[in-house]
This record gives structure tokens, C-alpha cells and sequence, in this order.
């Protein structure tokens, strides 16, 4: 996998592959989600049911203390900040739960709604983890899963790509790796977990991803790690109110070969670099 970095050198990669520090995702966008969550769109809750009723400046306050935003809501334009100590720290507690559930050989669920960006970092997780004599779980695959989206409705299919769960567009066949959909929605987590409550394999102890995928599963009471971009204040607050155990702060959308340091990182720091 190449070599492991140390945590001064990771912090310096977050800064220039701009996974924190300056990040692509705009305040505009950020703020808008903010709005949404505040309003309790299922748009930005993921999946979660929030137990408070956080209003957008508790919603700015709780980012700000995560990722290191501005939590000035005066800040309404350009590109927005992860604090990289924040992210680094993160990833050392993320590293803890993978290490806690390896040792205990613990069935685990991967998915992730950022196939072409992040299923590579879920992937060399799942390999360390069913190499330590984890059940990488992979139920209800090819079930159909009907999906809102900007178009209406969709139906997408459930897949699984090294272990990790992904939803393809109906119909559309592509080359292992190609063929994702970009996805926030808790439906296909949803739709696992029930295929593995009805016989088709044991429950996760742990489920790790993004979106929907960790929001669903920590509504549902599985624990559940992840990463989290600064405009998905569900993961924040789903760890701010118990229901997700870990959300790193980072830029979710950078090319797929810039998250590979970070999976090098927590594996060797949970004792599952090979």
C-alpha cells in the first residue's frame, strides 16, 4: 500500500491534497445544509432523527468545534476551512474503533454514497479487517433500492465492490470500481441491514462510510464511524447526540488517490497494517 505516514506529515498532506485546511466545498453550500438540517429536511438529515431541536446557530456552533468552520454567521461566502488537527484527531479515534472491532473479530458493514471518490479507502479497510478475521458483510446484494434524487425518483441497485457497498444506476453494467452513484440517502443501509435481520447473514457490530450509510445505521443503534464533509452536519450531530461514534472532518469529493495516506494512517494505527 506504500509507506505509513507519520502525523506530522499527514497533517501536511491533508493541507496539500486540500482534505482540510482550504477545501473545495463553498460556505454557500455549507450554509444551506445547515438550513436544511435546522429544518428537519430528510435532504440533510441522512437518515438521522435528531433528539434536540438545533437551530442553524447550534448547528454553525457544533461545526465549528468539529471541523473548525467559521462560526460566524456573518461568513456567508467563499471556500470554507477544516482545522487539519481536528481531522487528524478524528482519524486516530476512527483508527481506535476499527483496532476495538478487529480484535474482537467483529462483523462489519462498509458503504459508502461516494463510490468514484472513496470506495478505495473503504476497500483497503475491509481487506485489513476481513485479514484479521472480520465478516466483511455483503447482504441484499443486487436488491433494488428506490432513491430520490434532483430527477425524482430512481431505482438504483445495491452493490458491492471489494466489500464495499455502493448503489449502480439500474441497468447501467460497468468494469469492477465504475458504475456508482452519488448517493446521501439511508435507504440502502436500510435495506442491508433489514436482508441481514431476515436470515441473510448476522447483523454489523459496525457499520463505516458516509451519508446515509452512517447516519441510518447509528439512527438504527449499530455502531457507526465515518468520514464527514463540512456541508453533512448529520454525522456531527448524530456524534454530538450518541448515535455516531467518530466523524472526521474532511473534503469528500477529492480525487480518489488522496484518501490512500489517510487509509495507510489508521490502519497502522490500529495494529492492521500489513
Amino acid at each position: 500500500m506504500g509507506r505509513v505516514l507519520g502525523t506530522g506529515a499527514l497533517r501536511a498532506h491533508l493541507i496539500e491534497a486540500r482534505l482540510a485546511g482550504m477545501i473545495a466545498t463553498t460556505r454557500e453550500k455549507s450554509l444551506e445544509r445547515y438550513r436544511l438540517f435546522a429544518a428537519r429536511d430528510p435532504r440533510a438529515l441522512l437518515g438521522l432523527e435528531p433528539d434536540g431541536d438545533w437551530p442553524i446557530a447550534d448547528v454553525l456552533r457544533l461545526m465549528g468545534q468539529e471541523c473548525g468552520v467559521s462560526a460566524d454567521p456573518a461568513h456567508v461566502s467563499g471556500l470554507d476551512e477544516i482545522d487539519p488537527d481536528r481531522t487528524v484527531a478524528a482519524l486516530d479515534r476512527f483508527a481506535e474503533r476499527l483496532g476495538e472491532a478487529a480484535g474482537r473479530r467483529a462483523p462489519v458493514l462498509l458503504g459508502t454514497g461516494h463510490p468514484h471518490r472513496l470506495t478505495a479507502f473503504y476497500a483497503a479497510l475491509a481487506d485489513a479487517l476481513s485479514s484479521a478475521g472480520c465478516l466483511v458483510l455483503t447482504p441484499a446484494y443486487g436488491a433494488r433500492v428506490d432513491i430520490a434524487t434532483r430527477f425524482g425518483v430512481r431505482p438504483r441497485t445495491l452493490a458491492y465492490v471489494r466489500g464495499v457497498a455502493l448503489m449502480r444506476e439500474t441497468g447501467v453494467r460497468g468494469a469492477p470500481g465504475t458504475g456508482g452513484v452519488h448517493t446521501h440517502s439511508p435507504l440502502p443501509v436500510r435495506t442491508v441491514l433489514a436482508a441481514a435481520g431476515d436470515g441473510a447473514g448476522p447483523l454489523p457490530e459496525l457499520v463505516i462510510g458516509d451519508h446515509g450509510w452512517v447516519c441510518g445505521a447509528g439512527q438504527l443503534g449499530i455502531e457507526a464511524i465515518g468520514l464527514a464533509d463540512t456541508d453533512d452536519p448529520a454525522l456531527f450531530v448524530g456524534q454530538a447526540e450518541g448515535r455516531v461514534s467518530v466523524a472526521v472532518p474532511l473534503d469528500d469529493g477529492a480525487p480518489s488517490a488522496s484518501y490512500q495516506p489517510l487509509a495507510r494512517y489508521v490502519l497502522n494505527r490500529a495494529c492492521l497494517y500489513r
